[in-house]
């Protein structure tokens, strides 16, 4: 391909119109333009895959705006926005809670050994092995082997 520096000027030129004539269709619709043009050079809609994140803040004044977006709908007054809370009190088991469960498990786990079943200690898997005469069998198997094998070396 032949780059002179007249057909680039002449592209560049053309770019720059492109993007005037995309600046004055997203004044005409209110800043909407085809995702084609503007995807490219990485403006227009954001292309990662995770949400945005919103601040407490920002999602108050949503919820503020919205409430009163449906009082005006509903004809009545918007309602004033509950009283900042502090910070959000984590719930856990109370020493009593905490108590109980404990009682309660212990009483399952006794009852379950009484039962003598599940959770039970399995007792140790015997380890295998050969017995004496089973050793012996396989020891003469393999002395035939051998000897077949000696035999037939021999022939050749």
């Amino acid at each position: 391909m032949d780059l002179s520096l007249q057909k680039l000027t002449q592209a560049v030129s053309l770019r720059q119109q492109i993007s005037a004539l995309e600046q004055r269709l997203s004044t005409l619709f209110g800043g909407s333009t085809t995702s084609t043009a503007r995807g490219r050079r990485g403006g227009g809609r954001r292309s990662g895959g995770g949400r945005r994140r919103m601040s407490a803040a920002t999602r108050a004044k949503l919820a503020a705006a919205a409430r009163a977006r449906w009082a005006k709908r509903k004809g009545t007054t918007a309602t004033a926005a509950p009283a900042a809370k502090g910070p959000r009190r984590r719930r856990g088991l109370t020493a009593a809670g905490r108590r109980k469960l404990s009682e309660s498990m212990k009483a399952r786990w006794a009852a379950r050994r009484k039962a003598g079943g599940g959770a039970t200690k399995a007792a140790p898997k015997k380890k295998r092995g050969l017995t004496a005469a089973g050793r012996r069998k396989l020891s003469e198997a393999m002395k035939a082997r051998w000897a077949a094998r000696r035999k037939a070396a021999g022939k050749k």
